[in-house]
């Protein structure tokens, strides 16, 4: 029995939207047809009608399960490295706290049309929610090493953790250019060219990071001596952070730069002229939620890059919401197309995790879930716009 959907428009993500058209899926959600509004009128079965625009289920291509518990716990607006040290102070919690919060991410996610999420990990605790979970899951274990001396320890750690969470999909990352030593990354470098391992990376989420990188200074130079770790090793490298990190990186695999906060247009002409596969991910409300500061998006928009949408943690944010995070993207940026950016909180992310035979668009033979966005004013998200879960 096939169920048909039909809204004042459909994007399917992989062309031009379909004004009244008419998305019939089986009873497992696959993709049977998607018809014009001419087709549409050949269909004598019940349609569900509904106004607003039906889209593919939602990609959250970064986010941090393991920190739901720290929603409302972190002041807003006071820069990077606060944010950072009040996350290590405050993320180790009583565990059942923990995993109750984590399991009420998991089901918000669900119902705001989140069907895939590409997942940051630094333990094994999420394994069991995201087991148990319809969304789909790939967990990027997180490597935190700034010391060279402790490279080998820390990557091997992180091959245990890995290995944790199987059968389900995971791969090791770098946290962030500030936090990886150069041994670190030579030893990921080494793996990913003989492992398939997706990478995801924190990127210029503040200026404080392009300091020490170009001038070794700013405000990551006290942060470390907080930390009682001697950086004497580290030298400046008199460019910006990732324009020094991009050659560290394997040839073979998909990397993910998120958030991009303080990514200049030299950074990017810099990974162009680069041989590596980057996709750029923005978290646009977790950027004004700790700096108060939106990346530079039209910058990316001359290059064809594949752009996803995240949403960070609960750290950072107050919902798990893709539409909340278009809806930020299209209040400070009101010329970009909700077709494009559609693409990007769908599709896009779906390629980046090799996962676009099933989701992403709404394609023949494809189990992508279908959302209908309410409250528009045609292809225009309102402030009033919200998401329902058709399937």
């Amino acid at each position: 029995m096939l169920r048909h959907f039909s809204a004042d428009y459909i994007i399917p993500a992989t062309g031009e939207p379909v004004k009244d058209g008419i998305v019939s899926v089986d009873s497992r959600g696959e993709i049977v047809h998607l018809h014009d509004n001419e087709s549409a009128r050949l269909i004598t079965d019940p349609v569900e009608r509904h106004e607003g625009i039906i889209v593919p289920g939602f990609i959250n291509s970064h986010c941090h399960l393991e920190l739901s518990h720290l929603l409302h716990q972190i002041p807003e607006g006071k820069g990077l490295i606060p944010f950072i040290s009040s996350v290590i102070t405050q993320r180790h919690q009583d565990e059942n706290l923990v995993l109750d919060a984590m399991e009420r991410a998991d089901k918000a996610m669900h119902e705001n049309g989140i069907v895939a999420v590409g997942d940051i990990s630094n333990t094994n605790l999420t394994k069991n929610v995201k087991q148990k979970s319809p969304i789909y899951y790939h967990t990027f274990v997180e490597l935190v090493g700034f010391d060279p001396k402790k490279a080998d320890e820390v990557f091997n750690r992180g091959l245990e953790l890995r290995k944790e969470f199987a059968p389900l999909p995971a791969s090791l990352t770098p946290h962030a250019p500030y936090s990886v030593s150069k041994d670190l990354f030579r030893l990921l470098r080494r793996y990913c060219d003989g492992n398939e391992n997706l990478l995801c990376i924190h990127n210029q989420e503040s200026d404080d990071e392009n300091k020490l990188y170009r001038y070794k200074s700013g405000g990551f130079i006290e942060f470390y001596k907080n930390l009682k770790l001697d950086i004497g090793f580290f030298k400046a490298q008199a460019r910006n952070s990732v324009q020094s990190i991009v050659p560290l990186f394997s040839k073979r695999q998909r990397i993910l730069l998120v958030h991009n906060t303080y990514t200049s247009s030299k950074d990017i002409y810099f990974v162009r002229r680069f041989n590596r596969d980057i996709h750029w991910c923005f978290c646009p409300n977790a950027n004004l939620y700790i700096e108060s500061k939106l990346p530079k998006i039209e910058m990316f928009l001359f290059h064809d890059f594949n752009i996803t949408m995240g949403t960070d943690s609960l750290a950072s944010n107050d919902k798990l919401c893709i539409l909340s995070e278009l809806k930020t993207i299209h209040e400070h940026f009101p010329s970009l197309p909700l077709t494009q950016t559609i693409k990007w909180a769908t599709l896009n992310g779906a390629k980046f995790l090799g996962i676009d035979t099933d989701f992403g668009s709404i394609e023949k033979g494809k189990t992508p879930g279908l959302n209908l966005i309410t409250d528009t004013k045609g292809l225009e998200l309102t402030t009033r716009s919200g998401v329902k879960k058709l399937i």
